[in-house]
């Protein structure tokens, strides 16, 4: 089976690295300097981890043949120059692995197909320090994919992408990807999101009495959305986080606070890839992830003025009216 991973950046890097010590795999990344840093020094790995993997890296001008099986991890705002690059080098039996942010399987089957799209959350997080260089930021022995269909069956090709991704850490099959998904989402709308606002890690999040209360409330908001759209459970690695998260009353949220510790404690020198965006003058993913929470809530009747707020903040950073700062912490009524 010929790999690809495309998009080698924070994530992508890492997770390449480890498939290059088990299996052959091509990482594809439009940054020349940093394919160039992979291919002549290795994958270095820093943080919680330390090591330095040689790998192969190429351009998406360099690619040649015919891949099996394609790791997508580039942000879903270049979704569109991404698919016209693999265009030349799929199959109509080619496994489309989808490691994105949000909920990107959707919009993948439209183009490629229900029984090629395989969805997986990734359950650690990374920094990008430089060309050929990446921060591993998680405890690494909590490590670990979800991997799925939409639809729930456990295909061949699910098995075949779990059976890759292994090559980093533990893969477990997920049969409510749907609910999966939108764990995923409360993480990225609630830390990433508010990282990108203030312009600090999940770690100092926690840390901040209002900014962690601030937390706990864009998570009510997000849940509530989930399950209006249908969420029953918002599994990670088989446990429904919505009972340790959920509250209705102060006095809840404060019984519940501990377990916003435990689940992302461990990752709490994670800097979200959206801030990452920002401090490299990039277009972060904010409307693939707290937009399409408000998305979702104007479509089902939820009111989300939180996600929306952290919408507007972020975009304004983007278009350089404001800084990822605390003093944005006063637009939160």
């Amino acid at each position: 089976m010929r790999l690809a991973l495309m998009g080698a950046g924070s994530l992508g890097t890492i997770l390449g690295a480890f498939i290059s010590e088990k299996k052959e795999i091509e990482l594809i990344d439009v940054n020349k300097e940093h394919v160039k840093a992979l291919n002549d020094s290795g994958a270095r790995i820093v943080g919680t981890i330390e090591k330095t993997v040689p790998v192969k890296a190429i351009t998406p001008e360099e690619m040649e043949g015919m891949y099996d099986l394609v790791i997508l991890l580039v942000k879903q705002t270049y979704n569109a120059s991404a698919f016209e690059s693999l265009r030349n080098h799929i199959h109509d039996k080619t496994i489309i692995a989808t490691l994105q942010n949000g909920f990107p399987e959707p919009s993948l089957i439209d183009v490629f197909g229900e029984g090629r799209v395989i969805g997986a959350t990734v359950s650690w997080g990374a920094t990008w320090q430089g060309p050929g260089v990446s921060e591993l930021t998680s405890d690494p022995e909590k490590l670990a994919f979800d991997v799925g269909r939409l639809d729930g069956k456990v295909t061949e090709q699910v098995e075949q992408v779990k059976e890759v991704l292994e090559c980093m850490c533990p893969a477990h099959i997920a049969g409510n990807l749907g609910g999966t998904r939108w764990a995923k989402l409360l993480s990225n709308a609630v830390f990433s999101g508010l990282s990108a606002c203030f312009g600090c890690t999940f770690g100092e999040i926690l840390s901040d009495e209002k900014l962690e209360k601030l937390a706990h409330y864009v998570m009510k908001e997000t849940i509530d959305v989930g399950t209006k759209w249908g969420v029953t459970s918002f599994e990670v690695d088989g446990v429904d986080l919505k009972p340790y998260l959920y509250f209705e009353t102060e006095e809840e949220r404060v019984e519940k606070a501990p377990s916003y510790q435990a689940f992302w404690g461990p990752h709490k020198l994670l800097k979200a890839s959206m801030l990452q965006d920002i401090e490299k003058g990039r277009k972060t993913e904010i409307n693939e992830i707290n937009g399409l929470v408000v998305h979702f809530g104007k479509k089902l009747g939820i009111e989300t003025p939180l996600n929306e707020m952290i919408v507007s903040i972020v975009s304004r950073i983007e278009r350089k009216e404001l800084e990822p700062s605390l003093t944005n912490l006063s637009s939160f009524k």
